[in-house]
């Protein structure tokens, strides 16, 4: 692998700094209060307008065409400055990809110019349920074909960019006699559909300018068009769509750790006692250099996996080890600079605080850390 970007990869990564630097950075802690949601809203549609709403979508279908290590830089840019904005164009670009990957050249037309352009503010995936988290196969929402359409019924769980979501891609059982795992199809619902019912915000810890809601599937009926790939085949789609998203998430992680750690040095470097700055003490220089050299091997685990995605090779268990490593060691380098800070580290005037909220899902969502560890262990036990 060369670990040299091309100029491409570069000019995304620096356009991405810059937006975060200018835009997103300032108002982090602003898009928090929910009264600003146009701002957070507004900035989506500026990304859009960059391009880093399909990085990894062909330019026939709008999007930039850039790859996976494009994408993987952008995120982890987009993160220093708004963890929340950085899942947000995380799962809409990989609600591109999936239909971009699987759907019919009318589903490609129809939905992919709108999630690149901004026209849609965002794409959701509804996947997980109250009883279907780590085990997707065991989800209840069903999909019963009536009269050349389908019906589908059910409850979703904390999903992603639901209060505006402009289509969602939904998972459900349309054979529930097959066994576990199969029997299992993906739609594609507009999130106009007069069957769908968004529930109020979840009030989570944080991550708090993106909407996670419930949703519910109440005779929600679309097209036979709708179904997105083969009949039955939803649950292959969803494995495979995950491990994408994970180079997204342990990308996200990484964005959040750097920066975490950006505002510690800065901090240890003006902060006096007994006589002098406390980075000229050995203990500060360990714990840095500790979290430093954990973001590093971060970084070219991401870097791998998602160049491996890029050349269209097996990159599932690369996706796995670099989201589980990334997020651990991100949530400690948040940690980290929280305890450098000090007192000023809990503080909510403080963007380290922000941070260290920000990042602590970072290990639970796009599949536990510990279900990371079942999906690296089939690769030498089985």
């Amino acid at each position: 692998m060369n670990l040299d970007l091309n100029d491409v990869q570069v000019m995304i990564q620096q356009t991405a700094q810059k937006f975060a630097d200018s835009e997103l950075f300032p108002n982090a802690s602003l898009v928090e209060n929910k009264n600003q949601r146009p701002l957070f809203l507004s900035n989506l549609k500026k990304l859009a307008d960059l391009g880093f709403m399909g990085l990894n979508i062909q330019q026939a279908y709008g999007g930039t065409e850039a790859g996976s290590v494009a994408f993987s830089l952008a995120i982890t840019e987009l993160a220093k400055g708004c963890a929340s904005t950085a899942v947000t164009v995380s799962v809409n670009n990989m609600v591109a990809e999936v239909i971009q990957s699987i759907g019919t050249e009318e589903q490609k037309h129809t939905y992919l110019p709108k999630l690149c352009s901004g026209e849609f503010t965002a794409g959701a995936f509804c996947l997980t349920e109250a009883g279907a988290g780590s085990d997707p196969a065991g989800m209840t929402t069903k999909a019963v074909k009536k009269d050349g359409k389908w019906v589908i019924n059910g409850t979703k769980l904390y999903i992603t960019s639901a209060a505006y979501a402009g289509v969602f891609v939904v998972w459900a059982v349309t054979d529930p006699t097959a066994a576990k795992g199969k029997g299992i199809s993906c739609f594609l619902v507009d999130g106009d559909n007069p069957g769908i019912s968004i529930s109020k915000e979840e009030k989570k810890t944080g991550q708090l300018a993106s909407a996670t809601n419930e949703v519910v599937f109440t005779d929600c009926v679309v097209e036979e068009s709708a179904l997105l790939g083969s009949l039955d085949r939803g649950f292959k789609i969803a494995v495979s769509e995950l491990a994408g998203g994970r180079i997204g998430i342990g990308s996200l992680a990484l964005g959040l750790g750097q920066k975490a750690l950006e505002l510690a040095i800065e901090h240890v470097k003006e902060r006096k006692q007994f006589g002098q700055a406390i980075a000229d003490f050995q203990g500060i220089q360990w714990m840095l250099a500790e979290r430093q050299t954990e973001m590093e091997a971060s970084r070219l685990l991401l870097m791998q996996a998602a160049y491996s995605k890029e050349q269209g090779e097996d990159f599932g268990s690369q996706a796995s080890m670099a989201k589980l490593f990334a997020t651990e060691k991100a949530n400690q380098a948040c940690y980290t600079a929280q305890q450098l800070l000090g007192g000023l580290g809990y503080m909510k005037d403080s963007p380290v605080e922000r941070l260290a909220r920000d990042v602590r899902v970072t290990s639970i969502y796009e599949g536990t850390n510990e279900i990371q560890k079942v999906i690296i262990s089939r690769q030498f036990l089985m």
